[in-house]
């Protein structure tokens, strides 16, 4: 019998033919035959080896049925064939899964966008079911580049459209809840495959329009995105967060960047943290390659790392040591009794971050610089050099804030590596500079990095806190006209010294009637601490000291200025430092009376306000009734008499001044002799105090208009004219013999070496009387004779050796006890 008969004879035919073309009605409104299928699933079930043939049967219907457009059947089909994959868990099913995708792929090849929903629904139901065993050789190539498509749909219907988009979207979470977890699938996380996901998801996330819907795109493709970065691996970080950068790239995302920000906000809260530093140095590797870009895109990339850093510091990631490994670290030397955190980078995120930003800055910086220097050369000031300069600004505050959060969130032990490091990358302040200008472009950054870093630092001593390499460079910012760049100085230091936080209980300036209550925490200073204030308790008066006496200082200048000595007082402050405070309270005084400086009366006044706060303070601090008793009386005195020399009158709006302080009235003042005889008693050096504080002579001074001490000190020579000699003697004639000699100085070292073994010699054997007599003759040879009138001689014209009283006489230091 021919083969072809059984087609046409319906008994003839194989039975797995006969139950599928049951489950078709004649009209296929009527739906699928319930009773029919379920004698198809049976057989399946019971002939699990006829299932390939029952999906090959099936395919080949529905390729008929959607050529011919019958698209009633089409949907029983596929409604068979998802019975059918539900009901069968087998080794045989795998023939009959990919009949059944290629079915899938045949109706989202359709131009039908119902056909197209209706193959991704399928696809979904198909997703959701977890198979026995791994499949070797299935590939999903075709669906996420048909399912991306349908996420990009454009079709001309605003509902179609969304339609195709969620059905696109939930292919793509259909295919990637079945291969992420497939190990054989790995190739879905390879680039050509995240090419085509990640911005199909964004696109849809970007296009919020259709909020109001139950399944919108955008939250849909959110949960997508989620989903899909929840499961990456940490191989796979790289490649799934590279088409993120590249679609904010092409759609311009980056100014504004509020998307941007949105996208990495769901990056960091979705992957696994250990992670995040992955996601960090892509962002840094980009800002790197859009450094020549404009400023606003520079200034969102750097604001979309700060969120991904803020992220990673509340999970402690790539920042801290976890407990075990701390832990490890600490029991290295089994016979220390107070291990110390282990001093280590975690990895070379910390770094990579603190470089790359720090570069970014200083380019940012001489950006700025470069247009300034260009402007001021030219004549006319363009709005365009106005407008670029304000957006560098933003990439600079942008950078700092980075930097600050990423330093901020350190463990304290960190902290001080963190700000060497930041020193060794910012500009040396006293470089050649041209404006001043110019100087606070260059200081005002670096300057707002040490503040954010610093926030809530609590280091155990000062020493390792403020190391003399990060204090110098710190106070040379101090010595700055600009009273924004002093404010932030003095922030800094308030920062670092404040351990207990009590700067918000010292908050304004103002005489404090009762400081007990303000329960202000203290400990016992350290010996660490007390060696600090020997070495360094100078650069911090000679700081206040020089601050104190500028002439735009505002009020918030001095309130600082007053939580300084305060926090100074309650941190550092022992017998000893107590007396230096006193003195340079003093000190500040006599400024103010004195003015060689030529201040204005309110900076004198502020100046006289500020020490009658301090000392108040102070003397409730050191509990000393006494002291307490002449602090109150001044200021009562001050309150009837002078009231513009209080706090509470000076830094109010339209303070009447007077036009001159009078230094002869000695109740509105502190005296010095007064305080001393307070402090008389165990633990004060009272007799100190009636040294009077001078500041110490340094080059700080060089980066500033004002003149530093060295510069106000003149030299005065008076000499006669018949001393000058008649003819200047002919100078001598440089050769190359002369320079060998002048370099030379071995035979010099020699001599000096002889000299003194002489000396040492003489000083041995030599007899006491002998050795008295010479010093005498040394001392006294160039001393005039001392004359009770202190008159000079003159004869001849000529002026004589002058005779002055022994009490004004100069004696070396040898003879002053």
């Amino acid at each position: 019998m021919p083969a072809g008969v059984c087609g046409c004879c319906g008994p003839l035919r194989p039975r797995y033919k006969r139950l599928v073309d049951n489950i078709f009605p004649e009209d296929p409104k009527d739906g699928l035959s319930k009773s029919d299928m379920e004698k198809l699933t049976f057989y399946a079930v019971s002939a699990p080896e006829k299932l390939d043939r029952i999906g090959a049967y099936l395919a080949e219907r529905l390729s008929r049925d959607v050529v011919r457009h019958r698209y009633g059947y089409v949907v029983i089909a596929m409604e068979a064939l998802d019975q059918l994959l539900m009901a069968c868990h087998s080794q045989s099913i795998k023939p009959f899964v990919e009949s059944f995708l290629q079915m899938v792929a045949k109706l989202l090849e359709s131009q039908e966008p119902d056909l197209q929903v209706l193959g991704t629904n399928s696809f979904v139901k198909f997703a959701n079911i977890e198979e026995d065993t791994p499949s070797y050789h299935r590939r999903y190539d075709f669906f996420v580049s048909q399912f991306s498509a349908m996420c990009h749909s454009t079709h001309e219907n605003p509902e179609t459209r969304t339609r195709i988009r969620v059905a696109g979207i939930k292919g793509l979470q259909g295919v990637v809840r079945k291969t992420v977890n497939d190990e054989l699938q790995a190739i879905i996380w390879e680039p050509q495959h995240m090419d085509k996901l990640i911005p199909s998801m964004l696109f849809n996330m970007q296009d919020a329009e259709d909020l109001d819907r139950y399944e919108n795109p955008a939250a849909l493709a959110e949960s997508c995105f989620r989903e899909l970065l929840g499961r990456a691996a940490y191989g796979n970080m790289n490649n799934a967060v590279r088409p993120v950068l590249v679609h904010l790239d092409n759609h311009r995302l980056w100014d504004p960047n509020e998307f941007a920000v949105s996208c990495f906000r769901i990056i960091m809260y979705s992957i696994q943290a250990q992670h995040s530093h992955h996601v960090i140095q892509q962002v840094l590797g980009h800002l790197d390659s859009h450094n020549k870009n404009t400023p606003r895109m520079r200034a969102g990339i750097v604001q979309v790392l700060l969120e991904t850093v803020a992220i990673a510091a509340k999970g402690s990631v790539g920042l801290t040591r976890s407990k075990h490994s701390y832990n490890n670290a600490c029991t290295i030397n089994p016979t220390s009794q107070n291990p110390s955190p282990p001093n280590l980078w975690l990895g070379p995120t910390v770094l990579e971050v603190f470089n790359t930003l720090l570069k970014h800055l200083r380019m940012s910086v001489d950006f700025e610089l470069g247009d300034s220097s260009r402007r001021n050369s030219s004549t006319s000031l363009s709005s365009s050099g106005r407008v670029k300069e304000s957006e560098e600004r933003i990439v600079q505050n942008a950078i700092i804030q980075t930097i600050g959060f990423f330093g901020g969130n350190l463990p304290d032990y960190q902290r001080a590596e963190v700000m060497m490091f930041i020193m060794g990358k910012v500009p040396v302040y006293g470089a050649p500079c041209h404006t001043l200008d110019t100087v606070k472009i260059g200081c005002l950054p670096s300057g707002l990095l040490f503040f954010y870093v610093t926030s809530g630092f609590k280091s155990k001593t000062m020493a390792a806190a403020l190391p003399a390499p990060f204090l110098d460079p710190l106070f040379s910012i101090s010595l700055m006209e600009d009273s924004e760049l002093r404010q932030l100085v003095l922030e800094i230091l308030h920062n670092i010294i404040d351990r207990h936080d009590n700067r918000a209980k010292l908050r304004g300036i103002r005489i404090i009637p009762n400081v007990a209550a303000l329960k202000i925490k203290r400990e016992k200073i350290s010996k660490q601490d007390v060696g600090f204030m020997k070495k360094h308790g100078q650069q911090l008066y000679r700081h206040i000291y020089l601050g104190c006496k500028e002439e735009d200082n505002g009020h918030k200048n001095f309130e600082l200025l007053f939580t300084t000595l305060a926090v100074l007082t309650i941190e550092l402050a022992n017998e000893e430092v107590v007396v230096d405070l006193i003195r340079l309270a003093l000190a500040l005084q006599d400024m103010a009376l004195v003015n060689e400086e030529n201040m204005p009366m309110v900076i004198r006044c502020s100046i006289m306000a500020l020490v009658a706060a301090y000392l108040n303070f102070l003397s409730q601090m050191i509990a000393n009734p006494p002291f307490c008793q002449h602090v109150s009386k001044v200021i009562e005195m001050r309150n009837l008499e002078a009231p513009h020399l209080l706090p509470e009158h000076i830094f109010r709006e339209k303070c009447p001044l007077p036009s001159s302080l009078e230094k002869e009235d000695s109740s509105l003042y502190f005296q010095t002799v007064d305080l001393a005889e307070c402090l008389v008693g165990p633990g004060y050096n009272a007799e100190r105090l009636s040294t009077p504080y001078v500041p110490q002579v340094t080059d700080e001074d060089r980066l500033t208009r004002r003149k530093s001490f060295v510069d106000t000190i003149s030299l005065q020579v008076d000499f006669t004219p018949n001393s000058l000699p008649d003819k200047c003697p002919l100078a001598e004639e440089i050769t190359f013999e002369t320079l060998k000699k002048a370099i030379d100085t071995t035979g010099l070292e020699e001599q000096e070496k002889e000299k003194r073994r002489q000396v040492m010699e003489k000083f041995q054997k030599a007899p006491f009387e002998e050795i008295a007599a010479h010093c005498e003759s040394k001392v006294y040879q160039n001393l005039p004779p001392p004359s009770p009138s202190g008159v000079v001689s003159i004869s001849a014209g000529h002026a004589q050796h002058q005779s002055i009283p022994v009490y004004e006489m100069k004696f070396p230091d040898l003879c002053v006890y």
